[in-house]
């Protein structure tokens, strides 16, 4: 029997490559997406069940993990990749938009976890893999609700692979760089208020920076081969660096002081 992946956030970016890569090796994918009227390319592969799941909505993860093991009988790996970032200002940010950035990034994954849990334990094995960033290890100005969540994904996740380990399931963390996907587009929520006048050098410096970063990055094809490899290596290795932007930035802030690392960051944007 194939091995059967549940990814969220599919639609786009490294979900879509990652069902891609899978689905290219045999498995059975299930593509899950907040509307899956935009996973049409993938419907058209055998073995790839494109479904609705929003993280934000436990009834849809369970509707869709349902989905999954109807029509396959099995997930073996779960794959939390939905997510977005929220950036701006916190003084000019709604508690709406707060909220919504820690209810997808960091609580709709535990939400989708837990549902699948149980499927996990009674096998006794299966593996998650959670999409970090690394903005779960350096933060950039302006991505205080972004970066928040994903140091939580790293905490959360790595307390996970003690929990987890004791019944079988492995826990594993990919860590991209700035990838080539439409995280700059519709799953980039900028806020500002032009009247907090004293922001708005830092908002200009980093909307310059957001352009120069638009023309450069991994392609999401990079982080999927990292995927599949924390997926199936069969190791205990907790952190997948994916890419090479990705692993010459966290070993240059491995190898750097708080002091100076702050430093070169704010000379970067001009502070």
């Amino acid at each position: 029997m194939n091995e059967t992946i549940l990814i969220t956030g599919s639609s786009s970016g490294i979900g879509k490559a990652t069902a891609h890569y899978f689905h290219d090796r045999g498995w059975n994918v299930i593509a899950t997406m907040r509307r899956p009227e935009h996973g049409t390319e993938l419907t058209k592969l055998e073995n790839v069940l494109v479904t609705r799941l929003d993280v934000a909505d436990s009834d849809s993860i369970a509707a869709a993990v349902g989905a999954g093991l109807e029509r396959f009988g099995r997930i073996d790996v779960l794959l939390n990749n939905a997510g977005y970032g929220a950036y701006g200002p916190l003084e000019a940010t709604p508690m709406a938009k707060i909220r919504r950035q820690f209810d997808v990034n960091v609580l709709g994954l535990l939400d989708t976890t837990k549902a699948v849990l149980p499927h996990f334990r009674a096998n006794g094995r299966g593996t998650v893999v959670n999409i970090s960033s690394i903005g779960g290890k350096v933060t950039f100005p302006l991505g205080t609700l972004y970066h928040g969540t994903k140091f939580a994904v790293e905490g959360l996740s790595e307390a996970l692979h003690y929990e987890l380990a004791a019944v079988g399931v492995a826990v594993k963390i990919v860590e991209p760089g700035f990838v080539r996907t439409d995280f700059g587009g519709r799953s980039f929520d900028f806020t500002n208020d032009e009247n907090l006048t004293g922001y708005q050098p830092l908002v200009g410096a980093f909307a310059a920076g957001q352009e120069q970063m638009a023309t450069g990055g991994d392609e999401p094809e990079v982080v999927a081969e990292v995927i599949y490899r924390a997926a199936t290596d069969g190791t205990d290795q907790l952190r997948y660096t994916a890419g090479p932007y990705a692993a010459e930035l966290l070993a240059g802030r491995a190898a750097t002081d708080d002091a100076t690392f702050l430093k070169n960051v704010r000379q970067q944007f001009g502070l």
